[in-house]
Formats: C-alpha cells, structure tokens, sequence
C-alpha cells in the first residue's frame, strides 16, 4: 500500500483526492485541510430562503473537467443551468447601464453593425474598431499585456469600456499587467490563424455574444458548497482530516514527513494550496522553487450580497449583472443577480443583488469594516438601479489574497516552477496559481497532479 498526502482541500486538492481513490491500485490516501471544511473560498449559505454563495457561483462548461467529474461521480441530476430570459450583460456608462452589444466576445466584437448601434462607443472609437479588418497580425510572439493587445488591436475605447472591466470581473486584476497569453489564449491563437480578430471570431466563435456565453454556465442545485459536499461523500472514511494545518514538508530518503497534528508520513505529495503557501512548506527543499511560487501575486476582493423584495427594484434587475470600467471611478467592480441567474436562490417575490469590490486595483476598499462596505455598496445600487430600500439580508465575505495574478511572462514562470517541481521525487504541484483559475481549470489541475504522482509510483 503506497500512501499519497493532499495538501489543501480546496477544489483541486478535492479534485485530486478524488482522482487518487478512483485509480485504486494499492493506494492509501490521505487530503488534509487545515480549515474545519473543504472547498476553499467555495461555500454556500442558506437563510431565511435565500441561497448565499460565498466564492463561485457556478463552473463553465465548454472546459469540460468539472463537469465530466460531476458526471462521474453521478451527480449530473444535481447540477442546473441558468435561467432563460435576460442574459445579456450591462455596462456602466456615463452612471447608466449599457448592455454589451450582441456579438461581443469578452474581448472583441464578431459584428461590426450591432457595435454601429451601441451608444456604448464614440464614433471615432467605433472606427477605430473596425481597423481591425485591415491591420497586420502581429510579428513575433513575444507575450503582452491584456491592455497592450485590446488597444492595438481594436483601440483604447474597446479596452477602456468593455474588455478592461470584463477582465476585471474575471481576474479582479490590472489589465495593464495581465498577461493575455496566460489569461485569454484564445485570442492569441485567432491573431495568428486569422489576423483579424472581427473576422477570425466570426469564423470560430461556438457562441455569439457573451449573453449566449450564460448558457454555458451550470451550478448545483444546493449551490457550490453543495457539490463540495457531494464530491466529498465520493471519499471513503478516514480520507478527510480536517484542521490539519500542514506546517513543513521534509524529505527522508524516500519518505516524506508532513507537519501537521501527530505527524504524518507519505510516499508521495500534492500540494494544493496557494502560491505563497506553497512556497512557505518548501523553502527547505528547494529554495529557488520556494521563490519562484512566493513571486506570484494576488489579489483580494469582497462581495457584499443583499436580499430584497423584488418590488423593492423600481428598475428592475437588467438582465443577470453588470460591470464596471475603471474609468468610471466607481468604488464597485460588478455586480450579479443570483436570483435571475439560478433558481432556489431566492423566495418568492424576493431577489438577491451581489456586488463585488476590491481587486489589484482597489485594494484600499477592503481596509473598510462591513458596515462601511455595505453602506457604500447601497448608495452604488441607489445610484445605477434606483433601489432605496434598506436590504432584508446583508452579507458580506472577504477574500484575502485569493486571487492569483497571471501577470505578463506567467507562462515562463509556471514553466519553470513545474520543471523545478517535478526534480524532486513524490512531488505534484496543483492550484488556481498555475494554468487556470476558474472551478473547471483547478479539476484539472488537481487530476494531473494525481496523475504525475501515480505515475511517478508506478
């Protein structure tokens, strides 16, 4: 019997215990977490009828692995997709929303004529768009900036108004620093096919707009914190050890020594914990390695939910959120509407309203106590949707450095920490760090993880 440790039971570490059971093979596995639950920063609450999730709330599924792990595991009758209706997004403009014009993929327009109609852009920034048909792709393929690209490609207002805080939304990150090759690989690949990305998008896009994107969103009828749980019964007993904080990894010949509680022993590790954590229980080891993860940066956020009666929204709830572009210098990044995203979420005749605030590039916001926070939330929802009401339901969860930041030549650095990884036996690194942030992306990363353990065994 061969025995693998899991450090880190947040969706990749779950994912790679999962993995771990599946292959059988004389495997023992043991998945510590040092909180008194699993899931990370995933997490749902109930109360008074509403449905509160703390982190995601939802997973994509054109990256198939979280989904193909539900359905293995025989949960595919659990999962729901989103409503139908309304699901275009809005953009603040001017201090009014604007929806996104149909044909918009995160970054880039596939129709010239819906961006014509769209009061969202000047006229000189809608030609400035459509220069796009006849520039050049670019010569090398040295990386850059998310920023860098949109303007070059399709100028400032296309950055400045919809793919900067789309982004933002996604990354709560500084598009000027984020690399576009790590976070947006796609649209790399439709410069160099297509050179145009108006016309390379029109030719290979699987959806139409980011409204026809919603339909590719699916949650668990419990919410997140309910798939965790789902997942978390597919472990035999004795997998899970809870508040087992994992203080320092040591190598004894072929054995590792795992800090945490009594002491535990291992043939081999996954480590699947944040960047800097890593590196904390590796600076013994290998110290360049313990570097290199320490060098990766994150970010905080905040969300702060509110529950209302739904005749409580004289404008009602334009279609499933919004987001917020930088230069409107508002205290918000986005906000999303639970109860017309999913159903259950919410009682009957009530809606929840969740505003996200923080990020790289407000970082100052978090510094206040919820009550301040939550005050500065209303008056934002007073200002862009007319709701002067007192909410029934007030939460509000903090993230500190949970986001890491795939900032330019993120590629190059994961290459070499996985190189410098895989030279010490036993040893998978997994994470939102690395290759992906999104739920699918931290699946994946925790079952390749296992699979290089399980391969490095035999």
């Amino acid at each position: 019997m061969r025995r693998v440790a899991v450090v880190g039971g947040g969706v990749a570490g779950l994912a790679a215990a999962l993995r771990l059971v599946e292959a059988g093979r004389g495997i023992e596995v043991l998945l510590l977490e040092a909180k008194d639950r699993l899931g990370g920063t995933i997490a749902s609450e109930g109360t008074d009828g509403f449905l509160i999730e703390v982190g995601a709330d939802a997973f994509f599924t054109e990256k198939p692995w979280a989904q193909a792990l539900c359905e293995r595991a025989g949960l595919g009758d659990r999962l729901i997709g989103t409503r139908p209706g309304d699901r275009r997004t809005y953009v603040v403009h001017g201090g009014r929303l604007v929806a996104v014009p149909e044909g918009f993929v995160l970054l880039a327009p596939t129709d010239p004529w819906t961006v014509a109609a769209s009061p969202l852009f000047s006229w000189p920034g809608k030609l400035r768009m459509l220069l796009d048909l006849v520039l050049p792709r670019r010569s090398d393929d040295a990386d850059e900036s998310v920023a860098a690209f949109v303007r070059r490609r399709l100028g400032r207002e296309a950055f400045e108004r919809v793919a900067e805080p789309l982004l933002g939304g996604i990354y709560t990150g500084d598009a000027e620093r984020l690399s576009l090759r790590a976070t947006m690989p796609r649209f790399v690949e439709v410069e160099r096919r297509h050179r145009s990305l108006i016309l390379g998008l029109r030719a290979t896009a699987r959806t139409h707009d980011a409204g026809a994107r919603y339909s590719l969103f699916m949650t668990h009828v419990e919410g997140m914190g309910g798939l965790v749980r789902d997942l978390a019964r597919r472990l035999p007993e004795g997998v899970v050890r809870l508040g087992a904080a994992v203080e320092g990894l040591a190598r004894d010949g072929d054995t590792w020594r795992l800090a945490a509680g009594g002491g535990f022993t291992a043939d081999a590790v996954v480590v699947a914990v944040p960047a800097y954590a890593a590196a904390r229980l590796l600076e013994g080891l290998d110290s360049k390695l313990a570097g290199a993860l320490a060098a990766i940066e994150y970010a905080s956020s905040a969300t702060v939910t509110l529950g209302y009666r739904s005749t409580e929204l004289p404008r009602g709830l334009p279609g499933f959120g919004f987001v917020v572009p930088a230069v409107e210098r508002r205290p918000i990044l986005a906000c999303s509407y639970p109860s017309r995203k999913f159903a259950g979420r919410a009682p009957d005749g009530h809606d929840l309203v969740r505003a996200f605030v923080g990020g790289a590039l407000r970082a100052d916001l978090l510094e206040l106590d919820d009550e301040r926070l939550t005050a500065l939330v209303e008056a934002e929802l007073a200002h862009l949707l007319g709701v002067t009401a007192r909410p029934r339901l007030v939460r509000v969860h903090r993230h500190a450095r949970a986001m890491p930041q795939y900032h330019v030549g993120h590629e190059e650095r994961v290459a070499a920490i996985e190189a410098r990884a895989a030279a010490i036996a036993g040893l998978a690194l997994a994470g939102a760090a690395y290759r992906g942030v999104g739920v699918p992306d931290c699946v994946r990363s925790g079952e390749a993880a296992a699979d290089a353990v399980l391969a490095r065994l035999g």
